[in-house]
């Protein structure tokens, strides 16, 4: 099994089969320039090879691939940011790691300026986006999924990151 870190990845690249110590799930738009980016460094910096797919096209489903890349993961970060839940593939990749949890999957939550209560509860930002969705998507069961994802995630001893 071949550990790779993969700071790009097209989804060609999800076509081979590969091993990561961690994978990073964010809302790109909240966290990626800044927050993710230190992580996902000082994760490399100590050897830890993590996957980050900054490389995503708006609108497209999770691929088969990225799934499989979740299952194989040793560990799955989860940043919960104010627009994590507006994000129906951050969703997808959240029921994915939380199905992964079941088999011995280690998950970490990091509340990035949201409170756990919030993502618990759904409340706030993640209640309109749930909400939304439900309008949206017109499929009950996927959205409680999401919600059971959401609140099982939230009760996962994690950090928190208050930015100033």
């Amino acid at each position: 099994m071949a550990l790779v870190t993969s700071k790009r990845a097209s989804s060609s690249s999800f076509t081979q089969f590969k091993n990561f110590d961690v994978f990073l799930s964010f809302r790109g738009e909240d966290t990626r320039l800044g927050f993710i980016g230190h992580l996902y460094n000082a994760l490399r910096q100590r050897g830890i090879n993590t996957f980050i797919d900054d490389n995503l096209k708006k609108g497209e489903e999770i691929s088969i691939g990225l799934l499989k890349i979740i299952e194989s993961s040793m560990i799955s970060i989860i940043v919960f940011s104010e627009n994590y839940a507006s994000s129906t593939w951050c969703l997808d990749e959240l029921a994915k790691i939380i199905e992964c949890k079941k088999n011995d999957q280690l998950v970490r939550p990091v509340f990035y300026n949201v409170n756990p209560s919030e993502v618990r509860n759904q409340k706030g930002k993640f209640g309109e986006a749930l909400t939304k969705h439900e309008e949206k998507l017109n499929d009950n069961k996927r959205v409680q999924t999401w919600r059971d994802s959401l609140y099982e995630a939230a009760n996962i001893s994690g950090w928190h990151y208050k930015h100033e």
